[in-house]
């Protein structure tokens, strides 16, 4: 069954000096403030960037699927926290994301987990929606 996420944004003005909001509308946890520059600059406090959104999907998406892969061979993760850092460019635009996760998964190798790590990063939706772009991967399995 195919599930709709929604968010709506609101700008006001030019791309530099206009404003606008997000709103996270299937999950109603909040609107958000977006101006260009919390995009291109240094992050504002209490504002996001279309490229920080992506890094909470990125490493969202990529956390459940290395779960999922890793339960399936028999060696669920007591923990997995995950980093994406997503880069903007003035100009050119999205230019990749790098993934960091470190994990502790009881039973697993480091061999076994960085196959399983770039399994995820394949194969996660995001990562697939994001093609076209460089998607680095540091796994790092803790003792």
């Amino acid at each position: 069954m195919a599930t709709v996420r929604t968010a709506n944004a609101h700008w006001e003005g030019s791309l530099m000096e206009g404003a606008g909001t997000v709103e996270l509308v299937s999950s109603g946890i909040g609107t958000y403030d977006v101006t260009w520059a919390s995009r291109a600059e240094e992050a504002a406090s209490g504002r996001t960037s279309p490229e920080e959104l992506i890094a909470a999907a990125h490493s969202t998406c990529f956390s459940m699927a290395l779960s999922n892969g890793l339960a399936k061979a028999g060696t669920p993760p007591t923990s997995l926290d995950t980093t994406a850092d997503v880069t903007f460019v003035p100009g050119t635009g999205i230019t990749g994301s790098k993934l960091t996760v470190r994990a502790v998964v009881p039973g697993l190798t480091a061999e076994q987990f960085e196959a399983a790590a770039q399994d995820a990063k394949a194969n996660c939706p995001v990562s697939q929606a994001l093609t076209g772009t460089e998607i680095t991967l540091e796994a790092t399995l803790a003792q």
